[in-house]
Formats: C-alpha cells, structure tokens, sequence
C-alpha cells in the first residue's frame, strides 16, 4: 500500500507544473544552431507598411490605456530607435510610455539592468504611481523577464515579442555575432562580469532570475512567429496556451506587426482589469 501511495498518479495540474519545472531547466540550458531560414527577415518591411495602414495603429478597435508605464527594450544589436513606431502607439492608445536608454543592446544583460534599466523602472514607478509593464522584443524581451523575476512587486505585466527566454537556439550568424559581443564584455569589463557571461552557464543574478518562474502576480505573454529566421521559435514561448499568442510574419517585423499591436492593447487591458 505505501508504495502504491508513493506511486499514485499525480493530478493534471501537478503533472504540468512539474513537466514545466523540467522543460524551463532544460531549455535555458539549451544552445544551439537552429535550421531555419534568415533571408525571411528581409520582408519586414512589409509589416511595418501593413502596420501604417492597420486601424489598431491608429488605435481604433482596441480598448484604451489606464494611464500605467510601459517600459519596451530593444532587441540583441538594437536601440530604442526601432521601436519609436511602438512606443507613439502606446502613447496614442492611454499608456505612458518609457524608452529603455539602450543606446545599443550589446552589453552585459545584468550590467544593464543594475546600472541603467532600474533607473527607468524607478523613475516611471515615481512619475504614474502604479505598476510598470514591460515589453521586450528579442533579447529585450529575456531581459524584460529577468526584470520581472526580481521585482514582482513593480511590475503589472510583461510581454515578450520573439524572446528566446527558455533556451539559444539560433541561426549560426546570430550566434557567431553573439560570440564576438561575448569576447568585447569580458575584454572591457573584465573582473565586473563572471568569466560564463553571455551564455546560460552564467551565474550571474540576471541568468539566475530567468531559471525562477515568473510570480502569478505578474501577467505574462508570449508572442512569437512560425516563420522566425533568427531564433528557434520554440524557445519563445511559456507553454502555457493562454499566455502564447502565434502571429504571421518576422522576428524582426513583430514589433510593426499589427496583429501582435491587437495582442498586446487587449493584454494590457487584462492586467490592469486583473489587477483592480
């Protein structure tokens, strides 16, 4: 009888929870070269045209904004620049929106958010009184998670769009670029960073943060594409189907994609009818 007991089925939910726990170790572990086509990328432009003509940009269809920060960080090489599309858009739908001040996301991810990004979080905390949201794309989007994992408190909502939060499998390009940013952080830093920075091996507070779950008082979101040419679109997603939201297009276009815009106006809207 007590080894039956020991042995007994665990319900749906505890199996999932303990399925997930094993999943999110392997996969942040996880490193590799995907097989997946990076010209594809090219046809962004497109998604930004369709986005300029798409009604939710102009924002009709979706519901408004509470008033509430968004904080949105830019992805492996990027600056807030590109984003300046998303950033008008938030602003035009009720929502306060923050610039990460990355001039160039290439740095020491917990560099960053020690010495720059929790300046923002506590200046836009300061200035609306209320949570931050925080939308990420690509490794803006890993970073947006850590943040998240280290100051549940602060943060309503976080939103990732073609993030690879569970695991690097990318196109060798990315990975070979991802390298040299690697061997630049150690040259320059030197003692400040952990000999393993720049990969999942690192023990750093910024890796460690990703490992833990995201509290349930944080809303999560995950957007990601089939047709991802830069990373593995399996390592952009939580696995939990209410929070995985798929679109058509590129890693690159999803932030001029008008049906991730559609996503994340009515997601933002449930954190803030959720937490009220």
């Amino acid at each position: 009888m007590k080894i039956k007991k020991r042995l007994s089925k665990p319900s749906h939910s505890q199996q999932f929870v303990k399925i997930g726990e094993v999943l999110d170790e392997a996969l942040l572990r996880e490193t590799g070269e995907a097989d997946i086509e990076i010209w594809k990328e090219a046809l962004f432009g497109a998604e930004l045209l369709l986005l300029l003509t798409a009604p939710v940009y102009y924002g009709l269809g979706v519901p408004r904004g509470d008033g509430s920060a968004v904080i949105i960080l830019p992805g492996f090489l990027g600056s807030d620049q590109y984003l300046s599309q998303l950033s008008s858009w938030l602003g035009r739908i009720g929502y306060r929106p923050y610039v990460s001040g990355i001039r160039f996301n290439a740095e020491c991810p917990n560099l960053l958010i020690q010495h720059q990004l929790n300046t923002t979080l506590q200046l836009a905390l300061s200035k609306t009184r209320k949570k931050v949201h925080l939308i990420g794309h690509s490794l803006g989007g890993v970073i947006a998670r850590s943040i998240a994992g280290q100051r549940p408190k602060d943060i309503a909502s976080v939103i990732t769009l073609a993030a690879p939060f569970r695991g690097t499998i990318a196109h060798r390009s990315i990975l070979r670029a991802a390298e040299v940013v690697r061997r630049r952080i150690l040259a320059e830093h030197g003692p400040d960073v952990l000999p393993q920075c720049y990969t999942s091996r690192c023990t750093c507070n910024f890796v460690a943060s990703l490992k833990r779950k995201v509290p349930s008082s944080v809303k999560q979101t995950a957007i990601y594409t089939l047709d991802d040419g830069v990373v593995d679109s399996k390592c952009c997603r939580t696995g939990v189907s209410s929070q995985d939201f798929e679109v058509p297009g590129t890693h690159i276009g999803l932030v001029f994609n008008s049906s991730a815009y559609s996503i994340i106006a009515n997601r933002l809207a449930e954190a803030h009818e959720s937490a009220s």
